[in-house]
């Protein structure tokens, strides 16, 4: 897929490039698991494929940085300090959509939106959101119990693999016994609880 450059300065080879930089090679092939995944979607639920191709090659463009420095920005940008207590699972989404935006020019609200929920979700999901979030949990190179079920569901009812998602992180979390992040909450009350 070539970009028209409307929603990114890059072409896709250079944005791919800036994002292989950043990141380690298995995450880089993650990533593009996470862009097969979310075009496919894009398609099937007329989606612009651009803006998902764009938002899953950067939503993890963040991950592999420091705590120092996701716990720098939250306190100099004026984040909300209960930020601190999570960790890098929660800042590279919401935080790193920033740094996105900061260091790779990309201004699409939509995309950046769609970094900022891809591991929490939320309530109010646009059809972007849902896709990356989606895509994020059923690439192919993704191998845990579950995975197959969520691939299929994917592919015939997208919130009912948003709700599916969801109810199994939040398993997850609780039986590592994890702190919950509120909006993973909120995802879990709208989209499992009353979807």
């Amino acid at each position: 897929m070539e970009f028209s450059g409307t929603y990114t300065p890059f072409k896709r080879e250079e944005l791919m490039q800036r994002v292989q930089m950043q990141i380690s090679e298995r995450r880089f092939i993650h990533v593009l698991g996470v862009e097969e995944a979310a075009v496919a979607l894009a398609a099937k639920y007329g989606c612009s494929q651009e803006k998902a191709s764009i938002a899953a090659l950067t939503h993890d463009y963040a991950k592999e940085r420091s705590d120092d420095e996701f716990q720098l920005i939250i306190k100099k940008d004026g984040y909300n300090l209960e930020l601190l207590e999570y960790g890098n699972a929660i800042w590279h989404g919401l935080v790193g959509a920033d740094i996105v935006q900061r260091e790779l020019g990309i201004e699409d609200e939509e995309i950046l939106t769609a970094i900022r929920l891809h591991t929490t979700g939320a309530a109010a999901m646009s059809l972007l959101d849902k896709i990356i979030y989606v895509a994020d949990y059923i690439e192919p190179n993704r191998t845990f119990p579950g995975v197959k079920e969520a691939r299929e569901l994917a592919l015939v009812d997208l919130d009912e693999a948003v709700a599916y998602e969801t109810k199994h992180t939040l398993q997850h979390l609780i039986n590592q016994e994890q702190k919950i992040y509120p909006k993973t909450i909120e995802t879990y009350n709208r989209w499992v609880v009353n979807n």
